[in-house]
């Protein structure tokens, strides 16, 4: 019986490419070890005749892999040998070389040298009998984690303590719970399903986590504009609170902190286009000149604020973003999601649109997401009084962020973007009157 990946041996592509991609391995493993006090086994002639080890073992014997699954046994066992060697017998650092660095010792004592061995003896059977995007992508991924040591280090220095649970958090999130929750209604208060409520916690937990990535880890020290934009991807209302918070105590550079507060406000309608598009394209490209055109007025004001401030000195972030995503904010979106679904469903049966108007905005005084989702991913409503519900909501949230701002930032600080603000609300619902007046 022929193997599923069996490819001629001789093929001449794939011997060229098991070659140059083993010597690029080598190359690269030179580097690594170049500042090491122990040259260890592997380098750029090692590592392509353990490919061609490889490959050979491989082609006499591609239906079983006897000769390939020995020849790593062999390989792996001198490999252990050398390592305990080095580290029990004469190889073994050594306190008395006060000449050597602490990168180097690091390096003498790392299991990175028989790793990369038996990688590349694995590349050639994989040359042969993968696809080559396969053998390239662990070539350079190899090569990748091996010239990144010293990078690597340092962002894995830079994580806080809960990092990498909290990247677990979100892996469950989207790998292990969407894909367990029923795709059917559970109750006839609603036709939303589990799996559609766990995917809108997905959608916003997803933007919210790679906001928070970005701005966490690519541009932490950028002043306080980057900083309100980001955090307008995830929460428009919380970073208001916590600009306007801001903008009482600062003793300098007001004026761009209340940017800040429009800016913010002003990436949320590009967020809401973002959610929305994702269950509802249809529903987004009816929505999207409206909220191009409020996206623009909030930019323009922002801009405006800060043509203003041209002379101020930029304002750092106090303190690193907190991060979004947390199972107990899932589940508090979830519960929300729900009792909203069930109020659309309600409202729009017992009230009509007047009643789902109503709804919008009371849910604008709260989160907007859970509503927006609950729009967008299909309760019975008309595109236009769909859209226009979303506008309505967006309003009420900009209405509920200008209060914040003038109680948190004072009258001194929080008017000129809490007016700011108030201009975006009413413009939100002149959009919905004017763009949508049959609804």
């Amino acid at each position: 019986m022929t193997p599923v990946f069996a490819v001629p041996v001789l093929d001449p592509e794939r011997f060229a490419a098991l070659l140059a991609l083993s010597f690029f391995f080598g190359l690269a493993f030179e580097e690594y070890f170049a500042k090491s006090r122990i040259k260890p086994p592997g380098g750029v002639r090692t590592f392509p005749l353990l490919a061609l080890s490889g490959a050979l073992l491989y082609a006499l014997d591609p239906q079983h892999a006897l000769l390939l699954l020995g020849g790593l046994l062999l390989l792996g066992g001198w490999l252990a040998i050398y390592y305990r060697a080095r580290l029990t017998g004469e190889h073994a650092e050594t306190d008395d070389d006060d000449d050597a660095d602490d990168g180097a010792r690091r390096l003498d004592a790392g299991i990175m040298a028989p790793v990369c061995n038996l990688i590349a003896f694995l590349l050639g059977p994989v040359t042969l009998a993968a696809p080559l995007w396969v053998a390239v992508g662990v070539a350079v991924l190899a090569v990748l984690l091996i010239s990144a040591r010293k990078r690597l280090h340092s962002f894995a220095a830079t994580l806080r303590d809960g990092e990498i649970v909290t990247l677990a958090k979100f892996l469950i999130i989207i790998g292990v719970v969407l894909p367990l929750v029923p795709d059917a209604p559970v109750t006839s208060l609603t036709d939303i399903t589990p799996y559609q409520v766990w995917l809108a916690v997905v959608a916003v937990s997803t933007l919210s986590y790679a906001s928070y990535l970005v701005q966490r880890f690519i541009a932490p020290n950028h002043g306080i504009l980057i900083s309100a934009a980001l955090g307008g991807l995830y929460s428009s209302t919380a970073t208001t609170v916590v600009l306007s918070r801001r903008a009482r105590d600062a003793g300098t550079a007001p004026s761009r902190l209340q940017s800040a507060i429009v800016l913010t406000t002003a990436i949320m309608f590009l967020r809401i286009f973002v959610v929305v598009g994702v269950f509802s394209m249809d529903l987004a490209t009816k929505l999207l000149p409206s909220l191009a055109a409020l996206c623009a007025l909030g930019l323009a004001l922002a801009a405006f604020s800060i043509w203003r401030a041209r002379g101020d000195k930029d304002v750092a972030p106090d303190a690193p973003p907190t991060n979004p995503l947390e199972l107990s904010t899932a589940l508090v979106f979830a519960a929300l999601f729900i009792a909203l679904s069930v109020a659309v469903a309600w409202a729009k049966t017992r009230f009509g649109e007047g009643g789902l108007f109503a709804l919008a905005a009371l849910a604008g005084f709260t989160d907007v997401d859970p509503f927006v989702l609950n729009i967008a991913q299909g309760t019975g409503v008309q595109l236009d009084v769909a859209a226009v519900a979303i506008l309505v909501a967006a309003s009420a949230n900009n209405f509920l962020k200008a209060s914040y701002t003038l109680a948190f930032a004072g009258r001194a600080a929080g008017l000129k973007p809490a007016l700011s603000l108030f201009a975006l609300a009413l413009a939100g619902i002149a959009a919905a009157v004017i763009i949508f007046p049959g609804s």
